[in-house]
């Protein structure tokens, strides 16, 4: 054992890690749990319950966070109406995007848009990002 992590915890770290960056890189494509549980080289039951106890949030949870993070990217620095975002980070449901994205930033993409983007023509962007990424946390 290193520092108190024991090998074990060490390499189901590594296989949630291997897991969230497939994730990451391809957020925008058709993920679901059996695919993500064979990256980790785990079960799928297993594969869930391990991802929210090192992540504290479910894997798909994780994936809907990404995808309305890039879309409120895209809202505020590309001039693409809202449907064609909800689509290009992976949703396949209007509804269903606009239903995650207000539920996890607190208002509508149109509205979110509409508020935001004067301020992220005029706030250096490291300062936006900051003070505009969704938190799992609440």
């Amino acid at each position: 054992m290193l520092g108190g992590v024991s090998r074990a915890t060490e390499e189901a770290n590594r296989a949630m890690l291997r897991a969230r960056d497939a994730m990451d890189r391809a957020y925008d494509q058709p993920l679901d749990i059996p695919a993500l549980a064979r990256i980790a080289y785990v079960s799928e039951a297993h594969f869930i319950r391990t991802f929210r106890a090192t992540f504290g949030e479910t894997p798909h949870r994780y994936l809907q966070r990404r995808r309305v993070e890039r879309a409120m990217y895209l809202l505020l620095h590309s001039d693409r109406d809202v449907t064609d975002i909800c689509y290009a980070v992976g949703f396949s449901s209007l509804g269903t995007f606009s239903r995650t994205f207000r539920q996890i930033v607190g208002e509508p993409p149109s509205e979110y848009r509409r508020r935001k983007a004067p301020i992220a023509a005029t706030v250096p962007s490291c300062f936006a990002k900051a003070w505009t990424r969704p938190s799992s946390f609440g």
